[in-house]
């Protein structure tokens, strides 16, 4: 809990500018050490895939959907076998990620630990243990799944939130992505493209609600219509 408390108390721009000071200066020389900023490391070579499976001469939505794969770095590089890629961009993808699921997972595990808390002290928990269940199975089998309603609907609103956390994160790390477009956008007054985001995050709240609807009958049988 109190990696939890802690996670949750530091905000984001602060978190991030933490781990690039201790992973890129403090760490430096180290094997430890990991990438500030940026999405590469300066004289890494990108070869797109088009190029790499000879479709330089392709043309419609198939090019579209490959020019947009090779700028996916990660993907980039196993697919076309630059591990020099591939190891790098993932370096460089690290610090970011753990930045910007901190605060989620903090908020997960609160919620985890209350829930299961309260379903632990249920008359049928007590039973399987009076069975002789082991204590695993009777975490997995009977607590977890029973406590699992309040947590889906938490983990449904973190990851909506990861959208709005990625704008501090790309920011701060240099990132070229959504949130360092919008950051650009709101600064620069383009309106079009701040109600475009807005609109992004308000359509993805409302399809993760959905998902997260369905799975309640999933979960609960009482739910279910009969």
């Amino acid at each position: 809990m109190a990696g939890a408390n802690i996670g949750v108390s530091i905000p984001v721009f602060v978190l991030g500018l933490l781990a690039a000071f201790v992973f890129a200066i403090l760490l430096k020389n180290t094997p430890f050490a990991l990438p500030p900023s940026g999405r590469l490391t300066p004289g890494v070579s990108v070869v797109p895939l088009a190029v790499r499976w000879g479709m330089t001469d392709a043309q419609g939505p198939l090019r579209a959907i490959v020019d947009f794969v090779s700028n996916i770095y990660t993907v980039n590089g196993l697919l076309s076998a630059q591990w020099g890629l591939f190891v790098d961009a993932f370096r460089h993808m690290i610090l970011p990620a753990v930045v910007l699921g901190t605060i989620p997972l903090a908020i997960i595990a609160r919620i985890t630990r209350s829930s299961l808390l309260d379903v632990l002290g249920h008359d049928y928990v007590r039973t399987a243990r009076a069975k002789g269940l082991a204590e695993g199975a009777v975490i997995r089998r009977h607590a977890l799944r029973n406590a699992m309603l309040p947590l889906v609907t938490v983990i449904g609103l973190q990851i909506g939130g990861l959208l709005s956390g990625a704008v501090l994160t790309e920011t701060i790390f240099n990132l070229p992505g959504v949130g360092a477009a919008t950051y650009d956008a709101i600064t620069s007054h383009d309106f079009a493209v701040i109600q475009g985001f807005v609109l992004v995050i308000a359509v993805t709240f409302l399809v993760i609600n959905l998902i997260v609807d369905i799975s309640y009958a999933y979960l609960d049988p009482r739910l279910r219509p009969t």
